[in-house]
């Protein structure tokens, strides 16, 4: 169940009665400012299902612009995975600068991402390995930002996370290699470099295993969602080197050897 008329939303401090009467609405006046970030939300707002958890995404999302790409990650090689959409506004080049008031929190994460040079979109009949593999174009070093419209990251039920697009904040695009067929991202190396300090160097680090087997799950996933995989998506499959959280004005550079180099300053 994910709605509840005049659900109060504790803070902590305050206790607001917003106008909003679901949680789609609360994440967009969160997002809006029209409302502070939570400490916690009223139990009947926390969706039951992960089907319930993606619809909510599917309700903030048709508010969002368009989207551009997905994350996909898993607990395990044989975890059921978990996505969120990524809208346009949120994704930055490589060398820029994301602004300020983009994200709260910063939680850093260094990751391989693939865009594909030809659409999937939703279809009756499921899509292969194969199909999906033929459509990957590049492979790309990427930095996930973790934000939370919440007070506090990883405070909340993991569905009301997993509600709020899987933590996503910002997304950070290094150039892209064709040459991906030849990559083996399960023992690929990884360095990430805080203000040119090494803080990881190590080799793999995706808790999920083959990123392969979950861009397969999502290109199903979102044909169901009625979504699909767009011309140009890039797909970002999971932290190699798990969270940092860092301050504000903190320059980030990831790098993979066989994939490339990604840098960003987070304002």
């Amino acid at each position: 169940m994910c709605h509840r008329a005049g659900a109060m939303i504790f803070t902590g401090k305050k206790v607001f009665m917003p106008s909003t009467t679901s949680l789609p609405d609360l994440f967009l006046a969160i997002r809006r400012g029209q409302l502070s970030p939570p400490a916690a939300v009223d139990q009947a707002l926390v969706p039951v299902t992960e089907a319930a958890a993606y619809a909510v995404q599917d309700a903030v999302a048709r508010h969002l612009g368009p989207i551009e790409g997905w994350k996909v990650g898993a607990s395990g090689p044989d975890a059921e995975p978990a996505c969120a959409p990524i809208h346009a506004a949120t994704i930055f080049r490589d060398g820029g600068t994301v602004p300020a008031g983009t994200c709260r929190h910063l939680g850093v994460e260094a990751e391989i991402g693939y865009r594909f040079a030809r659409a999937l979109p939703p279809r009756a009949t499921p899509w292969t390995r194969e199909d999906v593999l033929g459509a990957i174009g590049t492979a790309h070093p990427v930095i996930e930002i973790l934000d939370t419209r919440f007070d506090q990251p990883g405070s909340q039920h993991r569905l009301l996370h997993a509600a709020d697009h899987q933590s996503h904040g910002a997304l950070i695009v290094g150039p892209g290699t064709t040459a991906w067929h030849t990559l083996d991202p399960v023992h690929e190396p990884v360095v990430l470099r805080i203000d040119g300090r090494v803080v990881k160097d190590h080799t793999g680090g995706n808790s999920a295993g083959d990123p392969l087997r979950m861009l397969v799950w999502l290109a199903n996933h979102a044909s169901r969602r009625g979504i699909g995989i767009g011309t140009g998506c890039l797909v970002t499959t999971g932290s190699a080197t798990g969270t940092i959280f860092v301050p504000h004005g903190t320059d980030v550079t990831a790098s993979f050897p066989a994939v490339g180099q990604v840098s960003t300053h987070l304002a």
